[in-house]
């Protein structure tokens, strides 16, 4: 026990006055004399044993009431079991990820997560409040009440990381106290670190119900003269599955709408639409997370890719066969008779088997692949490797060396190469072996797309957000090579062609960060804005470079909401675009709850506040002494009253 003022202890030696008033009073009995005292003398004996014992009692309640009055206003209590901690800043981590969305005994997670708070908080207190998107600083519960109220779901994954960063970057010469309300979904063991388990309490709810459907992505899977076969892949978290109905839209029109049974964790449905510009979404219908059930994709009509070729008319014939007129403007030049200034205006360039590849060449081309523009690089025989070496080393690791006069079979395509993506419904094992009678050796950084049987690269990419350099490893002339003849050179050099800007699917993941083309051409003090097509939604203008007669786009963390968007140069439409959530927190099943056991946890924010103030309260003791001493009062009145 201690005294908040231990100086009035010293009024103690003040019991000393009773004591010496009861041992030293001055009264004395005086005799009185009777004729007869026989009957008065047993009375008078039994007078004086109780006058002694209320004198005694009294004396002991006078102690007890002077006592009890000098201990209460020295204030004694009891220190507090977690006393330092009175003076730690308090920090609220709120988890309003997607997956907050799921619904517990209450309704959401996030939802009564906030209404806890509004409840539990008190007034007086103060804190800081983090959330995946908006922090509060220094605040206090009235003050932030409609920005709760309203506080919306965050496109971000929960990183408790990014959030203790930071609260340690605020500078405080006070120890913290952090409370997290998430629900754990993607937690891991490597993400607590640095925090203290004394002072970090973990709020933990759960979703009653954890099985969720998401519409994962949008793809072509053919094309017709007039239809686009497009596929949709949806994936599926938990167990007990029923058939999911999803409906295709077209500018907010239903265009179609069928029912996807899971036979297991993935599942696949086809649509045909008309080949011409697209833009809507996809959506399932289950009783899982709401955010990851629509995903909105644009389709642009298809627009002829330009394809300039340089190298030996005789060796291009087979390419001008590949990029026919109906899809392509294809162009063909030997290497003196370019003209450098058509390059800026190509989609793709194919140097096809050139000697040397000179200096000028090497640094347009340069320019060409940073602005958007994909290249082909088909090495001749007798071309130098140092030549190749100085070219190729600016778009990515590739070395090449000697050429080998070795037959090699081509015997591997890699499937999930964005080369070849929707191009094979099923993997092929017996294909037919394209060969090459020589081939350089190489050494790749990147994957190759096909390969050589001695697991060489035959054909690789190095590639950037918004190019590609595709490097074949062989010549592939008649002379050397069988595989102008195989099937599968018809799907490889159309792909190197094709501009994803111009033709493909258009499902951009809000945060990627991936550069958009734009075919426009600015004035001075033109610029490009992004707008919400359908509903009175969002419009921003994103981080834009102008290259020549196209533009490129970067939106950081734009759009906040998913949906269409087109892109306006003031009020007439350049382009179309779609912006997604990141599907990170679909599976609930990732929750890692267990991964906090080394921590305090509790179920409501009530019981921390209740429990900090507990522990860092002292038990003040001077109430009790001031109703002893009271009682020690009314005993003596009794005593007074009552004792003969």
């Amino acid at each position: 026990m201690q005294f908040k003022h231990p100086e009035i202890l010293y009024f103690l030696f003040l019991l000393v006055i009773p004591i010496l008033v009861h041992l030293f009073q001055l009264r004395r009995f005086k005799k009185e004399y009777f004729t007869n005292v026989r009957l008065l003398k047993e009375l008078s004996i039994q007078t004086r044993k109780s006058s002694q014992l209320k004198k005694y009692l009294l004396l002991a309640t006078r102690l007890l009431l002077l006592a009890c009055a000098i201990f209460a206003f020295a204030q004694p209590f009891f220190k507090a079991k977690d006393s330092k901690g009175a003076t730690n800043e308090l920090f609220i981590i709120l988890d309003n990820s997607f997956s907050m969305q799921a619904k517990g005994q209450k309704g959401e997670l996030m939802r009564r997560a906030v209404q806890d708070l509004l409840e539990s908080a008190p007034e007086n207190t103060q804190f800081s409040l983090l959330t995946n998107g908006d922090n509060f600083w220094n605040t206090d519960i009235k003050s932030i009440q409609k920005e709760l109220q309203n506080l919306p779901y965050s496109a971000a994954p929960f990183v408790l990381e990014q959030q203790l960063a930071k609260i340690k970057s605020r500078p405080s010469v006070f120890d913290k106290d952090v409370v997290v309300i998430t629900d754990a979904v993607g937690l891991q063991p490597t993400h607590l670190k640095g925090l203290h388990p004394e002072a970090t309490y973990f709020i933990v709810p759960k979703a009653e119900q954890r099985n969720n459907v998401s519409v994962d992505s949008v793809y072509i899977k053919e094309s017709s003269d007039d239809f686009y076969n497009i596929g949709i892949d949806l994936k599926a978290y938990g167990d007990d599955f029923k058939e999911v109905p999803i409906a295709l839209y077209n500018q907010n029109k239903l265009i179609a709408k069928t029912l996807v049974d899971f036979d297991s964790k993935q599942a696949s449905v086809g649509f045909m639409i008309p080949k011409a510009d697209f833009h809507g979404f996809v959506q399932v219908t289950d009783n899982g997370l709401e955010y990851d059930n629509k995903l909105y994709f644009s389709i642009s009509k298809p627009q002829k890719t330009n394809v300039l070729v340089v190298g030996e008319p005789e060796k291009n014939v087979f390419l001008s066969r590949i990029y026919t007129s109906d899809e392509f403007n294809y162009q063909s030049f030997t290497s003196g008779a370019l003209d450098y200034n058509l390059l800026e205006k190509q989609d793709a360039v194919v140097l096809n088997e050139l000697r040397e590849i000179p200096q000028a060449l090497q640094t347009t081309l340069k320019s060409f692949v940073e602005k958007g523009g994909n290249v082909v690089v088909i090495p001749a025989a007798d071309a130098a490797p140092a030549n190749l070496n100085a070219f190729l080393s600016a778009f990515g690791k590739i070395q090449f060396g000697a050429l080998q006069q070795t037959t090699k079979l081509v015997t591997k395509i890699n499937f999930n190469h964005p080369l070849f993506a929707g191009v094979f419904e099923k993997k092929i094992d017996n294909f037919q072996y394209p060969q090459t009678k020589s081939a350089f050796s190489v050494t790749v950084g990147a994957p190759a797309a096909l390969s050589f049987e001695d697991q060489s690269a035959f054909v690789t990419a190095l590639q950037n957000p918004m190019s590609s350099v595709y490097v074949l490893t062989a010549p592939i002339n008649k002379d050397n090579s069988n595989f102008q003849n195989a099937p599968l050179i018809v799907p490889t050099f159309y792909n190197m062609a094709k501009s994803n800007a111009k033709t493909g699917v258009n499902a951009t993941i809000i945060g990627d960060n991936l550069p958009f083309l734009v075919n426009a051409t600015l004035g001075k003090d033109e610029i490009l804005s992004v707008g919400n097509t359908f509903e009175l939604g969002e419009k921003f203008i994103p981080v834009q470079q102008i290259l020549n007669d196209k533009v490129r786009l970067n939106f950081n963390d734009h759009p906040q909401q998913a949906g269409n968007y087109s892109v306006y140069k003031g009020n007439e439409t350049q382009a179309e675009i779609s912006f997604n959530y990141p599907r990170t927190e679909s599976n609930l099943m990732q929750t890692q709850a267990e991964a906090l056991s080394d921590f305090k946890t509790a179920d409501s924010l009530d019981t921390v506040f209740t429990q900090l103030q507990t522990d860092r309260t002292d038990n003040q003791l001077w109430k009790w002494f001031v109703i002893f001493a009271l009682l020690f009062l009314a005993t003596e009145i009794l005593i007074q009253k009552f004792v003969p």
